[in-house]
Parts: C-alpha cells; sequence; structure tokens
C-alpha cells in the first residue's frame, strides 16, 4: 500500500469508526449471531492475490459488524466498562502507525520518557506518594503475575538463581480473597506455586476479605512448616466490587514480612476522584498495585498500570541484557524491558497521553462522578421496589440485584433470574452480565459506557422490570 492509498483508506476508517460511533445506540447491544456464522461467510483459504480494500469494508459491514457486541453502547452495562474514549482511539492509532518498538531506551527514546511521564501523573492523579514507580502492562493479569512472581524471589531469596521452588525445602504459600479475580489463581499458578499452596480466604457480610481469618491461615501454615509468601487483596471484586481492608491487611502481612499486591484494576480509576480514596486506605503500605486505565477511565485497550514501591527488586527479577541490547547510555536511563515480561513494549503511553491531555482531570472526573451518581440512583429505585434487592454494598458503579417473587426460593430462583437476564439481553436492547454471589444467581449491572445517561439507566430499570414479570 502506497502512502496515497493508506491516506484515501485511512479518511475511509477515521470516518468509518466516527460513523460507528455516532449511531451505535441504534445497534443491538449483543449480537445476536449464531455459533460458526461468521467463519462460515468468510473463505477458508488466504486470497492468492491481493484485494481491494474497498472490498474489505465491505465485509467489515456486512460479516464482522453483525457479530460484535457493542461495549460503547449507552445501554452496555455488562462486564465492566471498557472505555476506549476517541481521543485515546487516536492515541492508539498513531502508536501502530508509528510502528516504533520500546526494545531499550535507545531503541525509542520519547516511547521510554513519556511512559515515565504518564504513569507519573497517574500516579499524582490518584494521590499516590512519590514512593511509588509506574510502567504499562496490556493487563492486569500479567500485572499480577509479575507481582508475584516479585514476592516469589524476595520469599526465596531469589531461588530462580539456584534451583528455583524445587530448591526450596518449605513450599511458598499465596493468600486471596475467596471473591479475588481468576486471574490470580492462574497467576499463582504460572508462577509455580501450585493450586495446593493457594489459600481462598473467607470475606464478610460485606464480600471483603477478612483480616482475622488471614491472620489465623498464615499462622495454620506456619504451624506446618509452609512459608507464607505473599497476599493478594482487592479493591473493587470483579462480581460485586467489594472492597478489601488494605490497612488491615497491610498490618497481618507487614507482621508476618509478606508481599502485599493490590487488584484495584477497576476500582483504580475512581482514585482520581478523593472522595473515593478511603477505598484503598492503607494502599502506601503494599508493595504493588495495578490499575486498568482501559477500564473506566477511558483508554483503549490494552493498558495496565503496574507500581511498585521497590523498583531494584523489579529489575532485578525481569531483567536481561543480551550483548545486542547494551548501549552505552544504560545506567543512565530505564530500560523498560527490565520492567515486564515481555522484551518488546507498544508505544501504549501515546493512548495515556492523548487521553489525559484531550479530557484533562476535571474531564474525567466529571464523568466518573455522573456514573455514581446514575449507580446511586438505581440501587435508590431498585431498594425501594420489592421484591427487587440490592444484593451488595454499592461503593462504585455495579450493581448486584435479583428479583424475588414470592415463593420462588433456591433453584427455581435461579431459573427464573438466568431467565429475565437472557430475555433481556436477546432483546438488543440492552446488556447485563449473571453472576453467582452467595452461592445463587444473581445480575451485575454495570454503569460505565462512556455515553451512558441518567435516560439510559432509566430505561434499564424499566426494562429490567418488564422482563422479569413478563418471565413469571
Amino acid at each position: 500500500m502506497t502512502p496515497e492509498e493508506f491516506r484515501r483508506h485511512g479518511h475511509q476508517l477515521i470516518d468509518w469508526i466516527a460513523d460507528y460511533r455516532a449511531c451505535v445506540s441504534g445497534l443491538p447491544v449483543r449480537s445476536s449471531v449464531a455459533p460458526g456464522s461468521i467463519r462460515a461467510q468468510l473463505p477458508v483459504s488466504p486470497p492468492v492475490t491481493g484485494e481491494s480494500f474497498d472490498a474489505i469494508f465491505r465485509d467489515l459491514d456486512t460479516v464482522l459488524l453483525p457479530g460484535l457486541s457493542h461495549w460503547q453502547h449507552p445501554s452496555f452495562f455488562g462486564y465492566f466498562p471498557a472505555n476506549g474514549e476517541l481521543s485515546s482511539v487516536l492515541g492508539d492509532y498513531l502508536s501502530t502507525g508509528l510502528g516504533v518498538l520500546g526494545l531499550s531506551w535507545q531503541s525509542s527514546p520519547a516511547l521510554t520518557e513519556l511512559e515515565e511521564v504518564t504513569t507519573d501523573w497517574v500516579r499524582q492523579m490518584t494521590g499516590l506518594s512519590s514512593a511509588w514507580s509506574g510502567v504499562i502492562q496490556d493487563t492486569a493479569s500479567t500485572s499480577t503475575l509479575i507481582a508475584l512472581l516479585c514476592a516469589r524471589e524476595r520469599a526465596s531469596n531469589y531461588s530462580l538463581a539456584r534451583g528455583g521452588l524445587q530448591g526450596l525445602a518449605s513450599p511458598l504459600i499465596v493468600y486471596c480473597s475467596a471473591h479475588a479475580h481468576s486471574s490470580v489463581e492462574k497467576a499463582a499458578l504460572l508462577a509455580g506455586f501450585g493450586r495446593d499452596h493457594l489459600r481462598s480466604i473467607p470475606v464478610d457480610h460485606e464480600h471483603a476479605l477478612r483480616p482475622d481469618a488471614l491472620a489465623a491461615a498464615i499462622a495454620a501454615d506456619r504451624a506446618q512448616g509452609l512459608t507464607p509468601c505473599a497476599v493478594v487483596a482487592t479493591t473493587g471484586t470483579t462480581t460485586c466490587t467489594a472492597l478489601d481492608p488494605i490497612a488491615a491487611i497491610a498490618a497481618v502481612t507487614r507482621d508476618n514480612r509478606l508481599w502485599l499486591h493490590v487488584d484495584a484494576a477497576m476500582a483504580g480509576s475512581a482514585m482520581i476522584l478523593p472522595e473515593c480514596r478511603w477505598m484503598w486506605a492503607g494502599i502506601e503500605d503494599a508493595d504493588s498495585l495495578v490499575l486498568n486505565v482501559h477500564k473506566w477511565l477511558g483508554v483503549a485497550f490494552d493498558c495496565s498500570l503496574y507500581y511498585v514501591r521497590d523498583a531494584e527488586h523489579l529489575v532485578r527479577v525481569m531483567s536481561t541484557n543480551p550483548s545486542y541490547l547494551q548501549t552505552s547510555v544504560d545506567t543512565q536511563v530505564k530500560n523498560l524491558r527490565d520492567w515486564g515480561i515481555p522484551l518488546g513494549r507498544r508505544f501504549r503511553a501515546l493512548k495515556l497521553w492523548c487521553l489525559i491531555r484531550e479530557q484533562g482531570v476535571d474531564g474525567l472526573s466529571a464523568r466518573l462522578r455522573r456514573d455514581l451518581t446514575n449507580a446511586h440512583w438505581l440501587a435508590t429505585q431498585v431498594i425501594a421496589t420489592p421484591p427487587w434487592r440490592v444484593l451488595a454494598p454499592v461503593p462504585l458503579q455495579t450493581l448486584c440485584v435479583r428479583h424475588e417473587p414470592p415463593g420462588l426460593e433456591g433453584e427455581a430462583l435461579d431459573r427464573h433470574t438466568l431467565a429475565w437476564a437472557e430475555r433481556l439481553n436477546q432483546s438488543g436492547l440492552a446488556y447485563v452480565t449473571p453472576a453467582i454471589l452467595d452461592g445463587r444467581w444473581m445480575v451485575r449491572i454495570s454503569i460505565g459506557a462512556l455515553t451512558t445517561e441518567q435516560e439510559h439507566v432509566a430505561n434499564l430499570w424499566v426494562r429490567l422490570q418488564q422482563e422479569a414479570s413478563q418471565t413469571l
């Protein structure tokens, strides 16, 4: 493709994306295609000769678009917000267009230094002290894996330089809440701890990890000759945005010399609001934390910020220094290949930089406060309308609700919940996510799409009542 062809098709693509965002509210929120239907419309073999980009645009409209569920739809209330703010989309497009890689500082100095600046901007925006150093990872899953690798090496006096975990006399133990994200278990497995050495700690009536149960589990493991290693606490759990008490947990980890990693993937964005920072009180006593700015804050996926208090330890665990990457300025700069798992890195900081500059802290804060207000409004409506129930506290923008008609309980109530939620999702008018809380099915409503206003939340409330009533 020549630069002039790229210019022409690039204009087409920008127009297509702009039209999509302008008209997405008129599309069904959830795709209704059957499994395999998209694949069946695509050639089995690759084209032998090149095709025009016009043909690609036609397939985009007729084949791919019907197979999308629209996360930017104002009536998307599923999973979590994934806010591809258009200023960030432009930054991502710019990153791809430049095509540079961050193998070392010298391979693209601006890539490294803009990442240093933007991660520090977010540190300041969320009220963290200057003791924290940040780096961009792809997702919270990778960040949690890195945290557990660092915890493993600190607890084992850098066993990776010797026999690894196989050379240890006592197994290392990881602790997390019963409501911790599935990525914590996956990270513990990939880091070599093994499922038998991952402890799920009971939660309280608000679904938050109990520090007393954590302390008891640590003591019990020590009594059996095991070595407690790390705790993963969560600020804003996936199922119900529960808030583990970081300060009380940190007291336990400090007394026992355990690594404390805080998963604030969803709720971390809220910390740009001073009135929300009570939710992670005690964060300065943690060793590492992650927040996904590609969720509620608005950055185009993928862009996770991983912060550590001991950057030298992170570099010691992650560093690699082959001769072909060594440069004369290595002692003066950060080589971010030593701050994570991959050798190369995209210029992800561009999309974060474009977002913050175009929106400003005030603009970002106003949108988050709008979503919090809408969530609290909906919670008030549900609480005031028996037999509807709000099943968990609503500190952020996610509600856990259930319709509980008299006489329905147990598995019959589960079937009712799943049935009306599926009716709503099949309608294409809104999208919600069923999940299990306290052993029973309920429905999560996560408010935070860029264009979701109070009218969309009010329409959702009407639809919830209609679908639950018609299902009965």
